[in-house]
């Protein structure tokens, strides 16, 4: 047994004698975060494969004076039964986002005062304590910059955001996860967040790269594309681009991704409905492509080899179609893989089919 230490050291003298060197042991890859948004009920999330999820946050809660607060019971049966997934899922962390769209009417307003942003991080450790929840996602949209119309926005949000995550963490201190969501369009990047302040203090940036094309659009194009295109600046990319320029860690940046289509009419056929004029008309979830958007109704499906993103056009119709599929979303996962990105998030789960959807795609890429 003693002489065990000097054969090794021998066998590793002669190695090197060859000009050989112990090679190291490869560093695991971290895996991708998969953050769905869910704004489901107790049962609906029965049928869906939760295991292939890191993060599921509950949209939404909202503000009751300074408060976080539920709407109504039902809500808060819906983060319970959430929360007891991670007995079946360890590794799942659920977390609760405050606002939406139109969900923050008042957050310029509360989060302008210090006397606000105290009782509201105060009211967020609360019910973080009382629902046994694992952290905050902020959707105010948006500091500094008009959002939905009549919400009260001013150039002093910015820097009260920036106080916001501050406080919260000051509260909640680094047991309990913080992110925001962030609007994908040069306005938001550009006006709306203070980005070293505010990525020095929370976890992650969710970048919601869809909605780039949107209700208030009058022409059509690709709504969450990967790249670029010459029509269309607005893309996972250049935010990506943004971020990084203003020195953001790469594995704090969470790309978005839609499991939803949005439909817009009065399109000329001119070059398949895409970069055209046209009006929103609705919105179409990945479940209901199969009666909405299929053959049979009439859309034809194509495929942007530069944006790297899928469209459809019905000629009868003249209605065009912007949506994620699964093959856009390997792309995506691949592409955060590549850049060393923290993760893909997406709107909403509910959207996706129960079983071989959009979400088995997305995780088996960022596996």
């Amino acid at each position: 047994m003693k002489a065990f230490p000097f054969l090794l050291a021998g066998l590793a003298a002669a190695t090197l004698a060859l000009g050989g060197a112990a090679t190291p042991p490869p560093v695991p890859t971290p895996r991708l975060a998969v953050i769905a948004y869910y704004a489901g009920d107790a049962s609906a999330i029965q049928r869906y494969p939760v295991g292939e999820l890191t993060h599921l946050i509950y949209s939404f809660l909202h503000l009751q004076g300074t408060q976080l607060a539920f709407d109504n019971a039902q809500s808060a049966a819906t983060v319970a039964a959430l929360v007891q997934l991670k007995t079946q899922y360890p590794q799942l962390k659920v977390l609760l986002s405050l606002g939406g769209w139109t969900g923050c009417p008042t957050c310029s307003q509360v989060f302008a005062t210090a006397p606000g942003r105290a009782a509201f991080a105060a009211s967020v450790k609360q019910v973080l304590q009382q629902t046994h929840t694992d952290g905050l996602d902020l959707d105010w949209e948006y500091p500094a910059i008009a959002g939905p119309p009549g919400h009260r926005f001013a150039p002093e949000d910015r820097h009260n955001f920036t106080l916001l995550v501050q406080t919260l963490r000051a509260t909640l201190g680094r047991q309990y996860e913080i992110s925001f969501a962030a609007g994908g369009f040069p306005a938001y990047l550009r006006h709306s967040v203070e980005w070293p302040a505010v990525m020095a203090v929370v976890d992650r940036v969710h970048l919601m790269s869809y909605d780039l094309v949107n209700g208030y659009s009058t022409r059509t194009g690709h709504h969450t594309p990967l790249y670029a295109t010459p029509q269309q600046r607005e893309s996972v990319a250049e935010g990506v681009r943004f971020l990084d320029s203003v020195g953001v860690a790469p594995r704090q940046v969470v790309i978005g991704a839609a499991f939803y289509a949005r439909v817009f009419g009065q399109v000329a056929p001119a070059a398949n409905g895409l970069y055209q004029r046209g009006r929103f008309r609705r919105a179409v979830n990945y479940r209901d492509f199969g009666d909405s958007l299929s053959a049979g109704q009439g859309f034809r499906q194509y495929w942007d080899s530069t944006a790297q993103a899928p469209y459809a056009y019905n000629a009868r119709r003249r209605e065009f179609a912007t949506f994620d599929n699964a093959r856009s979303l390997q792309l995506k996962a691949r592409y955060a893989r590549a850049k060393h990105l923290g993760g893909v998030m997406f709107w909403e789960l509910t959207g996706d089919v129960p079983q071989h959807g959009l979400l088995d795609a997305l995780a088996q890429a960022a596996r």
